[in-house]
């Protein structure tokens, strides 16, 4: 029917929610989480950190001054530095409910307990405590949402710190930034050569270029590490360059040359009848035009080697003699701090921060990119 949306379309469309939807979640939990502490990560989902949690706390052994009066040897004090309120509490493990907020509790030898809504406790002898284990309280309490920074100031800017993620964050940045840059310098170059200058064996090259898109990574690690170190360069920032370089320039080649072999016959031959050289060629007209596909492929290289792990382990250690790419520090942190999610949640956020900001900031220069240098 005409005006009618067809069952695909609505399939599609519900496809497309149910993706975004799926990438969505984790991500948004990431971000609740790394403003959450400790406690409320391990009591609840980040789904419910706006409202208001219920969770029963460890046992706590009353202790303070002991003061007398009226007869009686009276310790005063405060359960915990919150502001979370009590709903419930007990002095006895398997009645840990067993009271409300101001009730008073009767423990032998004469000797009482109770506990306010605000956590204040007051604890009531005939005799002295002193050198007597006091009893213990158990609480249930309902905790406010509660957000905080700390999580964040402890990642960037602890410094000598195993927490600390600012050294490791800029080390990504030292490593992304020129092996996003030089990959597609170079194959910018090579794809016009390939694409609109005549020369014996490029047909050779086109094909040799289609060869290395299907080597694995993983076959070359080992000699091209042992010719980095056969010729002086050693482990460190232009080892990991030149390799992020030599793995990204065959698949960068490759998608430039198809797109620029697309782009209309007519305007470079008119501007080689005028008199313009191939570098002017290149730098006016095949580049603006062209820009599409570098941002497309700059996307793909960026977050490549951001997200990189085995590369920078196998060609780069600074001068601590470690690989403080974050990556790396995120895989430390899972060995030796499995249990602080907080700190997880963190790094993990922190990790992917960046390649967002770019993704979006490069679409929309990809928009404008589609848009510009348009023939008509």
């Amino acid at each position: 029917m005409v005006g009618q949306k067809s069952i695909l379309v609505w399939i599609t469309h519900l496809s497309v929610v149910f993706l975004v939807a799926l990438w969505l979640f984790p991500t948004v939990g990431l971000l609740v989480s790394s403003f959450r502490t400790a406690d409320q990560i391990a009591s609840s989902g980040w789904w419910s950190s706006l409202s208001a949690q219920e969770r029963q706390n460890p046992a706590i052994r009353l202790k303070g001054e002991e003061v007398q009066i009226d007869g009686l040897y009276v310790i005063e004090g405060r359960l915990f530095d919150s502001s979370a309120e009590v709903s419930a509490w007990g002095w006895s493990s398997k009645a840990p409910q067993a009271f409300a907020p101001g009730d008073v509790a009767e423990l032998s030898r004469g000797r009482t307990v109770s506990v306010d809504a605000a956590g204040q406790f007051r604890f009531t002898a005939p005799d002295s405590q002193a050198g007597k284990r006091l009893p213990r309280v158990f609480t249930t309490a309902t905790t406010p949402p509660e957000f905080t920074t700390g999580n964040y100031e402890k990642m960037l800017l602890a410094k000598g710190d195993v927490d600390g993620m600012g050294a490791a964050f800029l080390s990504t940045l030292t490593v992304t930034i020129p092996a996003t840059i030089i990959p597609i310098v170079v194959a910018a170059f090579a794809a016009y050569a390939l694409a609109w200058m005549d020369f014996p064996g490029r047909a050779l090259l086109i094909a040799f270029v289609v060869g290395l898109l299907v080597v694995p990574l993983q076959l070359a690690l080992i000699p091209l590490l042992k010719l980095h170190l056969g010729i002086g360069i050693g482990k460190g920032y232009l080892g990991v360059w030149l390799a992020h370089t030599g793995f990204g320039l065959p698949l960068a080649i490759y998608l430039l040359r198809n797109y620029m072999v697309g782009l209309p016959r007519d305007i470079i031959e008119n501007a080689r009848v005028d008199g313009a050289t191939e570098f002017q060629i290149f730098t006016r007209i095949i580049l603006p035009l062209s820009f599409p596909a570098l941002a497309s492929f700059a996307i793909f290289q960026f977050l490549w080697t951001w997200n990189d792990l085995l590369v920078a382990k196998v060609f780069l250690i600074d001068a601590t003699g470690t690989t403080t790419v974050m990556t790396a520090r995120i895989v430390e942190f899972m060995g030796t701090r499995g249990g602080n999610w907080e700190i997880l949640a963190t790094a993990a956020f922190i990790s992917i921060a960046v390649p967002l900001a770019v993704f979006f900031a490069m679409q929309k220069y990809l928009v404008r990119g589609l848009l510009a240098g348009s023939v008509k």
